[in-house]
């Protein structure tokens, strides 16, 4: 599913308005339509029950005032708390704010921040947020973060129009205080921040609703971002060959493991076995092969001598540069351990593995210990796969400065090294260095276990 940032959702709406002829104050129309039928679909009839809309500025505010002309045809006692004067409201949104005007909804001006603080909204049955949209790029303060504070109290079912009020649609940050829905209806196409946390969790239940843009309008935008589904993998796994063998599907060389931590190479096989690898070999420290073999059955071993922590290390390179022949991938990393000469293999192999090379755990950390490696040249296509931890020491910056703009990060690095980067996580980040993004719909917390990365390695 193909997700559009917020300028490129605008430029999606002015196309709809001017090549098609489309007036905005339909796509509007259509807009607050849409979100009432959703919320008499979730929260039930409206008669007599009392509703806020909050409105803010823009368009926005302007489905909003639509959402309340609806809302008060289905018999719902409506209040309009408007959080700019009158007079800011322009284009079609000042069109619907007369008009609700007219009907007699009853407009209220939220324009000081102690008004907001003391707002008491515990009558309230639904209350709809229409301050902010998708275009917030700023923080959110004064009354503004005050009204957003008094419909989080509330103890109401909470809508939002297009994104939750206070979520930067793009990265799902949050710009100070951000509204937390039970339902969020977005419009035309979905936004990455509606799927990346902490705005994931701030959306609620998610309704992409359409609102008259013609489909080639979309397709024409060129949406590089999209939401990984059940369809879009399925794509990716043809069906087999009822004559195919264990050389069919390839083979895979994983370079890992060291004393104590040989589970995580164990594990890293058998992701590649499991996702359907026909061979897997094991590219190990000689004291530790025993291990290896009586604990894993399918996999084959390549034992190498391996330093003191019986990590593959430099003085293996040539024997583990003979194993790479034949095979047509390779993972390098899981539990491999941060002795300088491991580091040192890691760096070699990542400037002169000819094939597909994933780098994960010890392996980025040895990326990390040279830095200068990652603007170079390499011989072959490359996948990282970090977690924030490990992101931060391949960039430099903080763990909390990656999961601020995830997107971001996991983009930068992709484009820095020209490399494939996974960024692990909660709604994990998948970048290519073309721009492309793809963001991992699936997960749960019953995954929040050591070795989750390890396998996925294996898997990649």
């Amino acid at each position: 599913m193909k997700l559009a940032r917020a300028r490129q959702m605008q430029e999606i709406d002015g196309a709809a308005i001017q090549k098609t002829g489309i007036p905005s104050l339909v796509l509007m129309e259509n807009a607050g339509r849409e979100t009432v039928s959703l919320l008499l679909r979730y929260f039930g009839r409206m008669e007599r029950k009392k509703v806020a809309v909050f409105a803010g500025p823009g368009n926005n505010g302007g489905d909003g005032f639509v959402i309340a002309r609806h809302l008060l045809e289905a018999g719902a006692e409506m209040t309009v708390y408007l959080l700019v004067e009158s007079g800011k409201i322009k284009g079609d949104a000042a069109v619907n704010l007369e008009i609700v005007k007219k009907l007699g909804v009853s407009v209220h001006l939220l324009l000081d921040e102690a008004d907001a603080v003391h707002l008491q909204l515990d009558c309230c049955d639904v209350i709809v947020d229409a301050l902010f949209g998708i275009g917030l790029k700023r923080e959110v303060t004064g009354h503004f973060a005050a009204a957003v504070q008094a419909i989080n109290r509330a103890g109401c079912p909470v809508v939002s129009v297009d994104m939750p009020s206070g979520i930067d649609s793009d990265s799902g940050r949050i710009l100070g205080v951000a509204v937390r829905a039970d339902l969020t209806v977005t419009y035309g196409v979905a936004k990455p921040g509606q799927f990346v946390y902490p705005g994931k969790e701030m959306v609620g239940a998610l309704e992409i609703v359409d609102i008259g843009i013609p489909a080639r309008i979309v397709e024409q935008a060129g949406l590089r971002y999209e939401l990984i589904d059940r369809d879009m993998v399925g794509s990716f796994l043809p069906a087999r060959g009822l004559n195919s063998h264990k050389g069919t599907f390839g083979h895979l060389l994983v370079v890992a493991g060291s004393l104590g931590k040989t589970g995580a190479a164990l594990l890293a096989a058998l992701g590649g076995l499991r996702i359907g690898t026909g061979l897997v070999s094991l590219c190990v420290g000689r004291k530790l092969n025993a291990i290896y073999e009586s604990a894993l059955f399918e996999a084959m071993t390549i034992p190498v001598t391996g330093g003191v922590d019986g990590a593959p290390a430099i003085a293996d390179f040539d024997e583990i540069a003979l194993a790479m022949h034949g095979k047509q991938a390779m993972v390098i990393g899981p539990g491999l351990g941060t002795d300088d000469g491991t580091k040192e293999l890691v760096q070699r192999i990542w400037q002169q593995a000819g094939m597909p090379l994933v780098v994960d755990a010890d392996g980025l950390n040895g990326l990390a210990a040279a830095p200068d490696l990652l603007s170079r040249g390499c011989d072959g296509p490359r996948i990282l796969t970090p977690h924030p931890g490990e992101m931060a020491r391949l960039t430099g910056v903080t763990s909390k400065e990656i999961q601020q703009n995830r997107i971001r990060a996991a983009l930068e690095l992709a484009e820095k090294v020209n490399c494939h980067v996974i960024l692990k996580g909660a709604g994990t980040v998948i970048a290519g260095p073309d721009g492309r993004v793809a963001i991992n719909s699936s997960g749960n917390p019953g995954m929040a276990a050591g070795g989750m990365g390890d396998v996925l390695c294996g898997m990649v």
